[in-house]
């Protein structure tokens, strides 16, 4: 069975026990989450929504909300003498699916 979840404005196809990072969640660690249902399956048919699947649930729990490594932006104009460097870390949420109902 595996579902496809929304997040973020993001879609992630997912079965139990998967660990998905997200963006940033607004939920602490250890909590639960529940997630929009694109679509579902079973193995057999294929269940899609216009635009969710009401009747499915994915539900998730947090493990961890931390930093991705840090990347580097530099940007410059050739002969102008007018360069600028920065750095960027993109939060986001480990989540572990813990369950998909139907």
């Amino acid at each position: 069975m595996y579902a496809i979840i929304e997040a973020c404005g993001k879609q992630w196809k997912v079965k139990q026990g998967d660990v998905v990072f997200t963006e940033k969640l607004n939920v602490n660690e250890g909590l639960s989450v529940d997630f929009k249902v694109v679509a579902v399956s079973d193995g057999k048919k294929i269940e899609v929504g216009s635009p969710y699947v009401n009747s499915a649930k994915v539900s998730g729990k947090v493990l961890k909300n931390g930093k991705r490594k840090k990347i580097t932006v530099f940007t410059y104009k050739p002969k102008k003498n007018e360069k600028r460097k920065l750095g960027h870390r993109q939060p986001y949420s480990k989540v572990e699916i813990d369950s998909i109902s139907v």
